[in-house]
């Protein structure tokens, strides 16, 4: 009796998870077509995708979340249920399209081998720890056609530079200072591509061609990600993500989704939801996040030099640095010297002098 009652408690169970898994498969696909971005905090959550952008020099951005993620095996019995926090620091360094960043991921798994009898067995600690750089190479330039007062074909003309991507290429590596029970994961390389289409000002596409565990053949993964984003309102936005991820043991296809709002500038809070694309196993994911940074950012250095004519003065920036260190000039930028304009003298006007008298007519006043 007892192994009936529990077969039919995990035949109800399966059937809901198949049933929820369809049901946020329609949901996203549904929603596929928003997403979020924002201008003011540049924030790689919700979601997995990472834009070729940097966060901006001297600026200090977190980005945590709680996760939960459930793993079934019907026809093995197998469970695996586990949640943590991920935490994702990044830095500007030295230039706009230069940036530092560091993944740490704070995880407990339950892992129960039978369902039936409810053997579970638990591990916990540091399973996750990569730092990686990335650098922006190329982005182009859009025209703006508000400014466009002659023609109004061209002001409403789609401008198909929007096609070519901006491109990013990041490089990490996965240390091995994880806790005990995540240990047998050795240290190994990874690298990524970065690309990112701005369709329009709201509708962002951004894809990832991601290698991991490069040095490790039996670990070693391939895959995508692809975020389709938009945003409903400055602060509102959804997303729709596909990601798949390939080796010579599995592959894995996960496709989901989630809500944005951006409370100010600095601060950002996030919801995301996924699952598998195999209907042979139970695989959901849920998150839900916080973004935050510190914002010490100062624009490049503007000076200002007077022309040639004295007519006006005509702004310019500074040198970047590796100009200024490579420079035969030297390392520092020396200050134009601005003449300050001189003030006009007043001319001396003489006074006007009384005629002299002759000698004749002075002779005849003393007589």
């Amino acid at each position: 009796m007892c192994t009936n009652l529990s077969l039919n408690r995990y035949s109800k169970t399966k059937d809901f998870y198949m049933k929820l898994r369809i049901t946020l498969i329609s949901f996203f696909i549904g929603i596929v077509s928003y997403s979020q971005y924002t201008e003011v905090i540049n924030s790689k959550r919700p979601g997995f995708s990472e834009s070729p952008f940097g966060v901006g020099t001297k600026v200090y951005q977190i980005e945590s979340g709680l996760f939960y993620q459930y793993d079934g095996n019907p026809s093995l019995l197998n469970v695996k249920k586990s949640r943590g926090l991920d935490l994702f620091l990044r830095s500007g360094f030295i230039s706009e399209k230069f940036e530092l960043s560091a993944n740490f991921k704070l995880q407990k798994d339950d892992l129960i081998q039978n369902t039936l009898t409810g053997n579970t067995t638990s591990i916990g600690g540091f399973n996750q720890f990569t730092i990686g750089a990335k650098y922006l190479f190329y982005m182009p330039k859009y025209k703006d056609p508000s400014k466009e007062i002659r023609s109004w074909k061209r002001k409403i003309a789609y401008d198909w530079k929007r096609l070519i991507p901006s491109v990013g290429l990041y490089v990490g590596y996965n240390t091995n200072l994880l806790s005990k029970d995540y240990k047998a994961i050795s240290s190994s390389p990874k690298a990524a591509l970065l690309l990112q289409n701005d369709f329009s000002n709201r509708l962002i596409l951004v894809t990832n061609v991601v290698g991991d565990y490069l040095t490790l053949k039996d670990k070693r993964t391939f895959g995508y990600i692809a975020t389709l984003t938009y945003s409903i309102t400055p602060k509102f936005s959804f997303f729709g993500e596909s990601q798949g991820m390939f080796s010579s043991k599995s592959k894995t296809m996960d496709f989901g989704g989630g809500i944005a709002y951006l409370i100010n500038k600095d601060y950002q809070i996030g919801l995301d939801i996924r699952t598998d694309s195999q209907f042979e196993q139970l695989n959901i994911y849920g998150a839900v996040g916080l973004s935050y940074r510190i914002d010490r950012h100062k624009d490049k250095l503007i000076r200002e030099k007077p022309n040639k004519d004295g007519s006006g003065r005509v702004q310019y920036k500074r040198e970047s640095f590796f100009k200024r260190l490579f420079s035969r000039k030297g390392r520092r930028v020396k200050k134009p010297r601005i003449s300050k304009p001189k003030k006009a003298r007043k001319k001396k006007v003489k006074k006007a002098r009384k005629p002299r008298k002759s000698k004749r007519s002075r002779r005849s006043l003393r007589y």
